[in-house]
């Protein structure tokens, strides 16, 4: 068995998290800028992992504060399911990624990092994406700054409509 080894994420595991959950008052905020928050539905948004994985990781999540999908009204998930689904054809356009990591980690033990209130993750991913710097220097080379990313990406999510 290989291992992959992910030493960034230490700074988000051990950085102190207030009681506030960031899907529930980031889209409440009224600065989405600011929160990278590309787009605002009736029952879902769209908005950018500070922490990302790789540019682009985006995130999909419900208005409402619910910790598992079987939780979902009948519109939120298919709101969600066209989120995510608009969310790759984006990135698909934007960043020309290579295939995607998409999926819900439900309950801390599955690695959410906010377990009480769901969210789809959609990463992109490049062939040779992955490279030594993580394993041998606890570093992880973004290419691109987040905010740059944000300017790329909002223009689409301007122009979609559900």
């Amino acid at each position: 068995m290989e291992r992959i080894w992910a030493p960034w994420r230490m700074e988000y595991i051990t950085k102190n998290k207030s009681d506030e959950c960031i899907f529930c008052t980031l889209p409440n905020s009224g600065d989405g800028e600011k929160h990278f928050i590309l787009f605002q539905g009736k029952g879902c948004f769209v908005i950018m992992n500070i922490f990302p994985y790789n540019n682009g990781h985006l995130m999909v999540s419900p208005y409402r504060h619910l910790a598992c999908i079987t939780e979902l009204d009948k519109d939120e998930a298919g709101e969600m399911t066209a989120l995510t689904n608009s969310c790759i054809e984006i990135l698909r356009a934007v960043n020309n990624p290579d295939g995607f990591n998409v999926g819900f980690n439900l309950g801390k033990s599955a690695g959410a990092g906010y377990d009480e209130h769901i969210h789809n993750h959609i990463v992109p991913r490049w062939s040779g994406d992955t490279n030594f710097m993580p394993v041998l220097a606890e570093t992880r080379v973004q290419p691109e700054h987040l905010r740059n990313s944000y300017e790329k990406l909002v223009p689409h999510f301007k122009k979609l409509s559900l």
